[in-house]
Protein backbone atom coordinates (compact mmCIF):
# COMPACT_ATOMS: atom_id res chain seq x y z
CA UNK A 1 0.00 0.00 0.00
CA UNK A 2 1.19 3.55 -1.05
CA UNK A 3 2.05 5.71 2.25
CA UNK A 4 -0.54 8.56 2.88
CA UNK A 5 2.07 10.99 2.01
CA UNK A 6 1.11 14.86 3.03
CA UNK A 7 2.84 16.62 -0.01
CA UNK A 8 1.02 17.33 -3.22
CA UNK A 9 2.78 16.51 -6.49
CA UNK A 10 4.30 19.36 -8.16
CA UNK A 11 3.55 20.89 -11.53
CA UNK A 12 -0.26 21.09 -12.70
CA UNK A 13 -1.97 22.04 -16.04
CA UNK A 14 -1.27 25.95 -17.04
CA UNK A 15 -2.87 27.58 -20.26
CA UNK A 16 0.21 30.15 -19.73
CA UNK A 17 2.84 30.73 -17.56
CA UNK A 18 1.46 33.79 -16.05
CA UNK A 19 -1.20 30.97 -14.72
CA UNK A 20 1.79 29.12 -12.78
CA UNK A 21 2.73 31.81 -10.90
CA UNK A 22 1.56 30.42 -7.17
CA UNK A 23 1.22 27.02 -5.37
CA UNK A 24 4.82 27.16 -4.17
CA UNK A 25 6.02 24.58 -1.81
CA UNK A 26 6.46 24.60 2.00
CA UNK A 27 9.51 22.84 3.54
CA UNK A 28 10.45 22.21 6.81
CA UNK A 29 14.44 23.00 7.49
CA UNK A 30 14.81 19.93 10.28
CA UNK A 31 18.37 20.64 10.50
CA UNK A 32 18.11 24.07 11.45
CA UNK A 33 15.29 24.34 14.11
CA UNK A 34 16.84 25.15 17.12
CA UNK A 35 14.37 22.74 19.40
CA UNK A 36 12.52 19.55 19.35
CA UNK A 37 9.07 20.59 19.82
CA UNK A 38 9.59 23.83 16.89
CA UNK A 39 9.52 22.91 13.34
CA UNK A 40 11.19 26.10 10.95
CA UNK A 41 9.54 26.03 7.23
CA UNK A 42 10.77 28.08 4.56
CA UNK A 43 8.12 28.87 1.62
CA UNK A 44 9.96 28.40 -1.51
CA UNK A 45 8.66 31.53 -3.40
CA UNK A 46 12.04 30.80 -5.57
CA UNK A 47 9.87 28.51 -7.21
CA UNK A 48 8.03 30.68 -9.08
CA UNK A 49 8.85 31.69 -12.95
CA UNK A 50 11.19 34.04 -12.92
CA UNK A 51 12.44 32.55 -9.77
CA UNK A 52 11.12 35.35 -7.26
CA UNK A 53 7.94 36.25 -5.27
CA UNK A 54 7.78 39.24 -6.70
CA UNK A 55 6.04 37.70 -9.73
CA UNK A 56 3.48 37.11 -7.18
CA UNK A 57 3.42 40.89 -7.12
CA UNK A 58 3.78 41.68 -11.01
CA UNK A 59 0.77 39.64 -12.12
CA UNK A 60 -1.50 41.72 -8.79
CA UNK A 61 -0.05 44.84 -10.18
CA UNK A 62 -1.18 44.06 -13.74
CA UNK A 63 -4.21 42.65 -13.28
CA UNK A 64 -5.72 45.52 -11.18
CA UNK A 65 -4.52 47.41 -13.86
CA UNK A 66 -6.17 45.79 -16.36
CA UNK A 67 -9.86 45.68 -14.62
CA UNK A 68 -9.77 49.51 -13.36
CA UNK A 69 -8.88 50.40 -17.15
CA UNK A 70 -5.71 52.24 -16.23
CA UNK A 71 -3.76 50.24 -19.01
CA UNK A 72 -4.20 49.73 -22.47
CA UNK A 73 -1.73 47.61 -24.85
CA UNK A 74 0.63 48.98 -26.38
CA UNK A 75 1.22 51.36 -23.03
CA UNK A 76 4.19 51.80 -21.52
CA UNK A 77 4.31 50.39 -17.98
CA UNK A 78 7.28 52.51 -15.52
CA UNK A 79 8.57 50.87 -12.45
CA UNK A 80 11.23 51.20 -9.47
CA UNK A 81 12.44 47.96 -8.62
CA UNK A 82 15.91 46.61 -7.04
CA UNK A 83 15.52 43.97 -9.71
CA UNK A 84 12.98 41.07 -9.21
CA UNK A 85 9.87 43.15 -9.42
CA UNK A 86 11.32 44.65 -12.38
CA UNK A 87 12.14 40.88 -13.61
CA UNK A 88 8.49 39.96 -13.08
CA UNK A 89 6.83 42.74 -14.56
CA UNK A 90 9.22 42.14 -17.66
CA UNK A 91 8.08 38.79 -18.19
CA UNK A 92 4.46 39.61 -17.79
CA UNK A 93 4.29 42.41 -20.07
CA UNK A 94 6.29 41.24 -22.82
CA UNK A 95 3.15 38.25 -22.75
CA UNK A 96 0.94 41.04 -22.77
CA UNK A 97 1.70 43.56 -25.21
CA UNK A 98 2.81 46.23 -22.89
CA UNK A 99 6.31 47.75 -23.19
CA UNK A 100 8.27 48.20 -19.82
CA UNK A 101 10.86 50.84 -18.34
CA UNK A 102 12.52 49.83 -15.11
CA UNK A 103 14.75 52.12 -13.08
CA UNK A 104 17.04 50.47 -10.80
CA UNK A 105 20.26 50.93 -8.64
CA UNK A 106 23.34 51.13 -10.85
CA UNK A 107 25.71 48.34 -8.71
CA UNK A 108 22.73 45.51 -8.88
CA UNK A 109 24.25 42.48 -9.72
CA UNK A 110 25.10 42.20 -13.79
CA UNK A 111 22.35 38.80 -13.51
CA UNK A 112 19.41 41.11 -12.71
CA UNK A 113 20.43 43.29 -15.82
CA UNK A 114 20.49 40.64 -18.04
CA UNK A 115 17.28 38.95 -17.42
CA UNK A 116 15.63 42.37 -17.64
CA UNK A 117 16.96 42.86 -20.85
CA UNK A 118 16.60 39.03 -21.98
CA UNK A 119 12.45 39.49 -21.47
CA UNK A 120 13.00 43.18 -23.48
CA UNK A 121 12.66 46.03 -21.12
CA UNK A 122 14.08 49.20 -21.36
CA UNK A 123 16.62 49.87 -18.07
CA UNK A 124 17.10 53.42 -16.55
CA UNK A 125 20.20 53.29 -13.52
CA UNK A 126 19.61 55.17 -10.65
CA UNK A 127 22.35 56.31 -8.43
CA UNK A 128 23.55 53.02 -7.05
CA UNK A 129 24.61 54.43 -3.21
CA UNK A 130 20.96 55.78 -2.68
CA UNK A 131 19.76 52.43 -3.09
CA UNK A 132 15.94 51.38 -3.70
CA UNK A 133 15.72 54.79 -2.36
CA UNK A 134 16.61 56.63 -5.39
CA UNK A 135 15.43 54.56 -7.81
CA UNK A 136 12.06 55.87 -6.05
CA UNK A 137 12.65 59.30 -6.28
CA UNK A 138 13.81 59.14 -10.51
CA UNK A 139 10.78 56.96 -10.99
CA UNK A 140 8.19 59.29 -9.33
CA UNK A 141 10.04 62.23 -11.23
CA UNK A 142 9.89 60.46 -14.58
CA UNK A 143 6.26 59.39 -14.10
CA UNK A 144 5.28 63.19 -13.88
CA UNK A 145 7.33 63.93 -17.05
CA UNK A 146 5.90 61.06 -18.49
CA UNK A 147 2.24 61.63 -17.95
CA UNK A 148 1.45 59.07 -20.99
CA UNK A 149 3.29 56.11 -18.88
CA UNK A 150 1.37 53.95 -16.48
CA UNK A 151 2.96 53.56 -12.92
CA UNK A 152 1.60 50.90 -10.34
CA UNK A 153 3.79 52.25 -8.02
CA UNK A 154 3.92 48.44 -5.38
CA UNK A 155 5.01 50.74 -2.79
CA UNK A 156 1.73 52.45 -2.32
CA UNK A 157 -0.11 49.94 -4.45
CA UNK A 158 -2.64 47.75 -2.46
CA UNK A 159 -2.73 45.10 -5.26
CA UNK A 160 0.68 44.30 -4.16
CA UNK A 161 -0.33 43.07 -0.42
CA UNK A 162 -3.15 41.75 -1.73
CA UNK A 163 -1.48 39.10 -3.88
CA UNK A 164 -0.43 37.68 -0.75
CA UNK A 165 -3.60 38.42 1.40
CA UNK A 166 -5.45 36.34 -1.39
CA UNK A 167 -2.24 34.15 -2.27
CA UNK A 168 0.47 33.31 -0.63
CA UNK A 169 -0.92 33.14 3.71
CA UNK A 170 -4.36 30.60 2.10
CA UNK A 171 -1.61 28.05 0.96
CA UNK A 172 0.61 28.32 4.18
CA UNK A 173 -3.09 27.65 5.57
CA UNK A 174 -3.79 25.61 3.15
CA UNK A 175 -0.73 23.40 4.57
CA UNK A 176 -0.32 24.23 8.19
CA UNK A 177 -3.01 24.44 11.18
CA UNK A 178 -1.39 26.68 13.55
CA UNK A 179 0.92 28.89 12.72
CA UNK A 180 3.39 30.74 15.70
CA UNK A 181 5.51 32.74 14.10
CA UNK A 182 5.76 34.47 10.65
CA UNK A 183 9.01 36.15 9.22
CA UNK A 184 9.65 37.87 5.96
CA UNK A 185 12.02 40.82 4.92
CA UNK A 186 10.95 44.16 5.09
CA UNK A 187 11.55 45.62 1.68
CA UNK A 188 8.28 47.32 0.14
CA UNK A 189 6.00 45.60 2.90
CA UNK A 190 3.81 43.63 0.56
CA UNK A 191 4.95 40.32 1.88
CA UNK A 192 4.62 41.30 5.52
CA UNK A 193 1.51 43.63 5.01
CA UNK A 194 -0.56 40.38 2.68
CA UNK A 195 0.42 37.48 5.21
CA UNK A 196 -0.05 39.50 8.40
CA UNK A 197 -3.06 40.56 7.60
CA UNK A 198 -4.66 36.85 7.29
CA UNK A 199 -2.50 35.15 9.29
CA UNK A 200 -3.92 37.78 11.78
CA UNK A 201 -7.76 37.23 10.80
CA UNK A 202 -7.04 33.68 11.43
CA UNK A 203 -5.20 33.39 14.95
CA UNK A 204 -5.21 36.40 16.26
CA UNK A 205 -2.46 37.43 19.31
CA UNK A 206 -1.04 34.08 18.84
CA UNK A 207 0.57 34.21 15.36
CA UNK A 208 3.56 36.64 15.79
CA UNK A 209 4.44 38.96 12.51
CA UNK A 210 8.33 39.43 12.35
CA UNK A 211 10.19 41.66 9.73
CA UNK A 212 13.70 41.38 9.14
CA UNK A 213 14.87 45.36 8.54
CA UNK A 214 18.85 46.02 7.85
CA UNK A 215 20.97 47.92 10.00
CA UNK A 216 20.91 51.64 8.64
CA UNK A 217 23.71 51.67 6.01
CA UNK A 218 23.67 48.33 5.79
CA UNK A 219 23.19 47.04 1.77
CA UNK A 220 21.28 43.79 2.23
CA UNK A 221 19.51 43.57 -1.48
CA UNK A 222 15.78 43.65 -1.43
CA UNK A 223 15.76 45.05 1.52
CA UNK A 224 14.93 48.06 2.97
CA UNK A 225 16.10 50.05 6.54
CA UNK A 226 13.17 52.40 7.65
CA UNK A 227 15.80 54.61 9.04
CA UNK A 228 16.92 55.87 5.88
CA UNK A 229 13.74 57.99 5.55
CA UNK A 230 11.08 56.49 3.32
CA UNK A 231 8.33 54.19 4.74
CA UNK A 232 6.00 52.75 1.92
CA UNK A 233 2.28 53.74 1.92
CA UNK A 234 1.15 50.35 1.75
CA UNK A 235 2.87 49.37 5.35
CA UNK A 236 1.14 49.60 8.53
CA UNK A 237 3.59 49.17 11.17
CA UNK A 238 1.08 48.50 13.90
CA UNK A 239 0.63 44.95 12.37
CA UNK A 240 4.13 44.20 12.91
CA UNK A 241 4.67 42.56 16.50
CA UNK A 242 8.38 42.69 16.03
CA UNK A 243 11.77 44.31 13.77
CA UNK A 244 14.78 42.51 13.86
CA UNK A 245 17.79 44.42 12.57
CA UNK A 246 20.32 41.96 10.57
CA UNK A 247 23.51 43.33 8.80
CA UNK A 248 24.85 42.21 5.35
CA UNK A 249 27.04 39.49 7.24
CA UNK A 250 24.02 37.80 8.64
CA UNK A 251 22.79 37.96 5.06
CA UNK A 252 25.64 36.33 3.69
CA UNK A 253 26.55 33.67 6.36
CA UNK A 254 23.03 32.63 6.75
CA UNK A 255 22.36 32.30 2.69
CA UNK A 256 25.71 29.76 2.83
CA UNK A 257 23.97 28.00 5.68
CA UNK A 258 20.66 27.53 4.00
CA UNK A 259 23.21 25.68 0.97
CA UNK A 260 25.50 23.98 3.04
CA UNK A 261 22.87 22.27 5.61
CA UNK A 262 19.85 22.47 4.00
CA UNK A 263 20.98 22.31 0.53
CA UNK A 264 18.91 25.58 -0.66
CA UNK A 265 20.03 27.55 -3.25
CA UNK A 266 18.68 31.08 -2.40
CA UNK A 267 19.53 35.03 -2.53
CA UNK A 268 20.78 36.96 -0.14
CA UNK A 269 18.17 38.68 1.47
CA UNK A 270 16.58 35.13 2.43
CA UNK A 271 20.09 34.63 4.32
CA UNK A 272 18.76 37.29 6.48
CA UNK A 273 15.11 36.37 6.61
CA UNK A 274 16.38 33.16 7.68
CA UNK A 275 18.75 34.55 10.45
CA UNK A 276 15.63 36.04 12.04
CA UNK A 277 13.42 33.03 11.64
CA UNK A 278 16.03 30.60 13.29
CA UNK A 279 16.48 33.21 16.62
CA UNK A 280 12.24 33.45 16.79
CA UNK A 281 12.32 29.74 16.58
CA UNK A 282 14.60 29.78 19.59
CA UNK A 283 12.35 32.03 21.83
CA UNK A 284 9.58 29.36 21.30
CA UNK A 285 9.16 25.90 23.09
CA UNK A 286 6.95 24.63 20.27
CA UNK A 287 4.95 26.02 17.10
CA UNK A 288 5.34 26.60 13.57
CA UNK A 289 7.82 29.19 12.19
CA UNK A 290 7.35 30.22 8.75
CA UNK A 291 9.64 32.25 6.79
CA UNK A 292 9.58 33.54 2.60
CA UNK A 293 12.72 32.56 0.71
CA UNK A 294 11.98 35.39 -1.87
CA UNK A 295 14.22 34.48 -4.88
CA UNK A 296 16.58 32.07 -6.13
CA UNK A 297 20.79 32.36 -5.78
CA UNK A 298 20.86 32.80 -10.21
CA UNK A 299 20.63 36.35 -9.45
CA UNK A 300 23.44 36.83 -7.59
CA UNK A 301 26.59 33.78 -9.05
CA UNK A 302 28.94 37.12 -9.85
CA UNK A 303 28.82 37.69 -5.95
CA UNK A 304 31.50 34.58 -5.36
CA UNK A 305 29.14 34.01 -2.46
CA UNK A 306 28.19 30.33 -3.23
CA UNK A 307 31.85 28.35 -3.83
CA UNK A 308 34.16 30.82 -2.03
CA UNK A 309 35.17 30.24 1.57
CA UNK A 310 33.11 31.73 3.80
CA UNK A 311 35.37 33.63 6.25
CA UNK A 312 37.21 35.25 3.06
CA UNK A 313 33.54 36.68 2.11
CA UNK A 314 32.80 37.87 5.71
CA UNK A 315 36.26 39.73 5.75
CA UNK A 316 35.02 41.84 2.47
CA UNK A 317 34.05 45.07 2.00
CA UNK A 318 30.10 44.55 1.56
CA UNK A 319 29.81 47.19 -1.25
CA UNK A 320 31.23 44.72 -3.47
CA UNK A 321 27.63 42.66 -3.68
CA UNK A 322 25.75 44.85 -5.57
Amino acid sequence: MAPNLANKPCGGRYGDIIDAIGHTPLVELKSLSPKPGVRLWVKLESRNPTGSVKDRVGRALILDAEEKGLIRPGQTVLEPTSGNTGISLAMICARKGYRLKVVMPDNVTPERTELLRMYGAEIVYSEGAKGSNGAVEMALDLAAKHPDHYMPYQYGNEANPNAHYNGTALEILEELDEVSAFVAGLGTGGTLMGNGRRLKEEFGDKVKIVAAEPMQGEPVQGLRSLDDGFIPPIIDLSLLDRKIFVTNRDAITWTRRLLDEEQLFVGVSTGAIARVAVRIASELDEGNVVFIACDDGSKYFSSGIYTRPLDELENLDSTVWW
